[in-house]
């Protein structure tokens, strides 16, 4: 079997998940249900461990600062699954019913609010620099949450979809891989650099996401497929699929229906099949994925190295 992407930062990824569990504890046993709920849901803690590995890679020593910054940005993603679930009206996240579904709306609202400031509380995040990458992060979060919900049920042109993504999933994860480098004494170019890896693997990530929600092993996701195409988000596969001279029609008219049925998914479904959009979209990833690696030509090698490395393969190559 092959090396895991995060082997070299087992003890660390343990002490995030320590870091979360202190954070989260609240006078109102509620609050603390709920966030540990949600951070338990069985994430993949891709986001703190490009950050931790970014720290590492880049000669960082003193762990205690970067576990911290690794902790709030978990924390803070997981705050806008939260939201994004209520938003996006989808009942199950990860193989379970998302939070507003099991602990009503108005809780879930607080408890991913709460999850927010817990976040920002953890380290206070230490200065003017690593603040404002954060908090330019967060800005990108909700100003993507508010185009795609603006876009919901219609076309997006390609370029609305790619700005989406950099927004929601990539962008946070670039913040975390500068920051940890930042926190490294690394010098401008190589944070630079190192942001630049972060921003790749993330437009990778959702691709492939978004290709897994066609084509994915259902038991796997921890949800049904199709979700987006039945949610109204045209993502790339879908844009790709809807050119289609043969097929794009039919499926347009298909995905711009309010309410879709059973039987529209699966004719959904069967266009798509007829067209090459999944593995076009699966080269588009893997060009990210390969900028991403261009990206660390500059850092020494090492088993941190080796483990960013690993992280640009696998997220092109996963399943689930």
């Amino acid at each position: 079997m092959s090396e895991c992407w995060d082997s070299s930062i087992k003890d660390e990824l343990q002490m995030v998940e320590e870091e979360i569990r202190r954070s989260i504890r609240s006078e109102q046993p509620i609050l603390t249900e709920i966030c540990e709920y949600v951070i338990s849901s069985g994430g993949k803690r891709m986001r703190p461990g490009v950050t931790l590995l970014s720290y590492l890679a880049n000669g960082g020593r003193e762990t205690d600062d970067v576990v911290k910054i690794a902790a709030a940005f978990e924390m803070i993603h997981s705050a806008t699954l939260i939201h994004d679930d209520i938003n996006d009206r989808s009942e199950m996240r990860r193989g379970r019913p998302s939070a507003y579904k099991k602990f009503g709306l108005q809780q879930a609202l607080v408890g991913g609010d709460f999850l927010f400031v817990k976040a920002f509380a953890i380290g206070g995040f230490f200065d003017e620099e690593i603040v404002g990458l954060v908090a330019d992060a967060c800005t990108a979060i909700a100003e993507s949450e508010i185009v795609q919900f603006e876009k919901e049920g219609q076309i997006a042109p390609l370029d609305v979809y790619l700005r989406i993504i950099e927004g929601k999933t990539a962008r946070p994860i670039m913040a975390g891989a500068r920051i940890g480098a930042y926190l490294a004494k690394a010098g401008p170019d190589r944070i630079h650099a190192m942001g630049e890896y972060g921003l790749n693997i993330g437009m990778a990530f959702q691709i492939v996401d978004d290709i897994l929600d066609i084509i994915g092993k259902q038991g796997s996701l921890g949800k049904p497929l199709m979700v987006d195409f039945h949610e109204g988000k045209a993502t790339l596969p879908l844009i790709q699929a809807m050119e289609d001279p043969k097929v794009g029609p039919r499926l347009s008219k298909l995905f711009r229906k309010k309410r879709k049925t059973n039987a529209d998914i699966e004719e959904a479904s069967a266009l798509i099949a007829m067209t090459d959009t999944v593995e076009r979209a699966r080269q588009r990833a893997k060009g990210y994925a390969e900028r991403a690696l261009a990206a660390l030509e500059g850092v020494q090698d090492s088993g941190h190295k080796q483990g960013l490395i690993r992280l640009a393969t696998m997220v092109v190559e996963r399943d689930y």
